[in-house]
Order: C-alpha cells, then sequence, then structure tokens
C-alpha cells in the first residue's frame, strides 16, 4: 500500500511541477524569435496577409515574428511542415481553406490531419477572388468570355497557384455553372501564375487583388468580375461575378493561423488573445480591406469548428468534380 502512497504523491508532485512550469512558460512566453509559415510564394495573398498581421503580432508578443515561405502541393508541404515541428508555440502556420480541407481530398500523399495535428489560433481574413484576363485576348467581359470558350472548347487556360488551391476550385466551379471547358495550368504560387498571364503564357486567372491590383492598374490585366457576393473597396468598377452574368460562381478563401498539436496551452491562450486583439484593430482591418480581403474574427475552437465545416463542405465539392492532383 505504501508504493501505491508514494505513486500517488509521486504524481502529485508531479501535477504540481507541470503546473508551474505552464505558469512560468504563460509569463515569459515568448522569449526568442517565432517563426511564421506561409505555404505559398512571396508575394500572393497569403503571404501579404501574413506579413501584415505577423508585423502587429510581433509588437503585442514582443519577439520578432519571422516569415518563412514554404511553397508546394497546394500549401500541403509548408503545413506539414509545420504539424511535424517542435510543439513549443514559436512555429506558427497560416492554414487555409486548401490546406485545411480540401487538399484532403485531392492528393493521396497528405501526412498531416487538420484537426488532431494542429491547435487553431484565429483567423485573419476571407480573400475574394478576381477573374482577370491577359488584354490581349479577345473578350473583356465574363458573357465573351464564356462565348469564346464555348466556341473554342479547350482553348483558354487558366493559371494558378497550384492544385487544390481555392482559385484552382474557382476555375471549377466556373467551369460548371458556365458550361464551358477550360485548361487549368497550375503554378508553384500565385506570382509565377500572375506572372504568366501578363506574358500572354496563360489566357486568364482566378486570383486575388493583392496580387492583381498593381498590374490592374497598369493596363497589363483586365479585370472581368469579382468572384463575390459584393464588390470590393480596391475595385468598386468590377462587377461582381453575379451582375456579370453568372450568379452561384462566388468563392473566396480564408486564411487563419494554426499551431501543432501539443504546443502548451498558455502559449495558445497567449497567441489567441494577441490575435484577437489584432484583430479588433481598426488600422490592421483597413490593411487587410486594402489588399482585398474581409476581416475575419474566428479563434480557437470556434475556427477548429469551422474547419470541421469546411472538410464536408467542399469534400463534396471535390468529389462531385473528380479533382486529383497531377
Amino acid at each position: 500500500m505504501k508504493f501505491l502512497y508514494k505513486g500517488l504523491a509521486a504524481a502529485a508532485i508531479s501535477m504540481i511541477g507541470l503546473g508551474a512550469n505552464q505558469a512560468c512558460l504563460a509569463q515569459n512566453y515568448p522569449e526568442r524569435p517565432i517563426t511564421l509559415v506561409v505555404p505559398f510564394t512571396a508575394g500572393g495573398i497569403t503571404d501579404l496577409l501574413s506579413r501584415t498581421v505577423g508585423e502587429a503580432l510581433s509588437k503585442r508578443v514582443g519577439q520578432p515574428v519571422v516569415v518563412e515561405n514554404r511553397p508546394g502541393a497546394g500549401g500541403s508541404i509548408g503545413m506539414e511542415s509545420v504539424a511535424r515541428a517542435k510543439p513549443d508555440g514559436y512555429t506558427i502556420g497560416i492554414g487555409t481553406r486548401g490546406t485545411q480541407a480540401t487538399n484532403l481530398m485531392i492528393y493521396d500523399n497528405i501526412k498531416y490531419d487538420p484537426i488532431k495535428d494542429f491547435e487553431a489560433i484565429h483567423t485573419i481574413g476571407d480573400a475574394a477572388t478576381v477573374l482577370v484576363a491577359n488584354p490581349n485576348r479577345p473578350y473583356k467581359s465574363v458573357a465573351e468570355l464564356i462565348a469564346y470558350a464555348r466556341a473554342n472548347p479547350g482553348k483558354v487556360n487558366f493559371g494558378t497557384a497550384g492544385n487544390g488551391t481555392a482559385a484552382h476550385l474557382t476555375g471549377v466551379l466556373f467551369q460548371r455553372l458556365a458550361k464551358v471547358q477550360l485548361v487549368h495550368v497550375p503554378y508553384r504560387g500565385s506570382a509565377p501564375a500572375v506572372q504568366d498571364l501578363m506574358a500572354g503564357v496563360v489566357d486568364i486567372a482566378f486570383d486575388y487583388p493583392a496580387s492583381t491590383i498593381g498590374a490592374i492598374q497598369a493596363g497589363r490585366l483586365t479585370p472581368l468580375a469579382v468572384m463575390y457576393g459584393e464588390r470590393i473597396s480596391v475595385l468598386p468598377d468590377v462587377p461582381t461575378i453575379a451582375e456579370a452574368g453568372l450568379p452561384g460562381a462566388e468563392a473566396s478563401s480564408w486564411m487563419a493561423m494554426f499551431v501543432p498539436a501539443g504546443t502548451p496551452k498558455p502559449a495558445v491562450e497567449k497567441l489567441v488573445h494577441a490575435m484577437s486583439d489584432v484583430m479588433a484593430d481598426p488600422e490592421i482591418k483597413k490593411k487587410i480591406e486594402h489588399l482585398g480581403a474581409i476581416p475575419l474574427a474566428v479563434g480557437g475552437d470556434d475556427l477548429t469548428e469551422l474547419v470541421k465545416k469546411e472538410i464536408v463542405k467542399w469534400g463534396e465539392v471535390v468529389k462531385q468534380a473528380g479533382l486529383k492532383a497531377n
């Protein structure tokens, strides 16, 4: 019996020690720079939004937040590295609808579970998609694009940041509703896709204002429609996809912060509270809107529930479309 008492005492001491360590972490975390993994190339909407909020988060936690781009496989390579990172609060990943939901059905070799392998921190924003075309193409509106694509099946291609990304699924949705056949050209990020669009290598793209607004303003890209339920402030003269004649083709993509599962609760809570503060800042909201995104304030368990719902919702879309990475 004395061994049982000794065991219980040891367990109690261990729990006390754990509580003390957790309290110490809560007080001292973070003590060094935090790595913010962006699973896409620099220059795209995910990267730009991540740098915007990363800088604001750094000011609130008192340590540098260093962005590290790790693109590939629709963002899955970067998020896998986050899932496998040491769960100490010093590695944060930027997950998207693609990395946390649709990629599961599109790629056969996803090596992480979007629910079990992560702790949800906080959303950043919901990015509206813009349908843009090379200005030298013979279509200047959605109606003209659809008419041309129907007359030339398989002759119009669209570039995206990669297989399984939100832009890819938007293209699939557009084809189904417009009853056209387009050719998908995946890239390793948004920036190279936009560069090839401007160069005429691809014909159109479903991308974001953050990646395209400069080229649009310079006349190097022609905006045909905003794939959103309402017009956006950075492109007020561009019609919504419903106004352009194709209701139901609205598409956007959320972005959010996640840390590896097992990250100490005090670190998770401190990050959740810090990001809640960041997203309540009017100046940060303005910067996010300037990039063509809509600020989102969903954190912790609510974000986990959002991911679960997205897995179910978009799993059906991917299944019906028969999408697989090639």
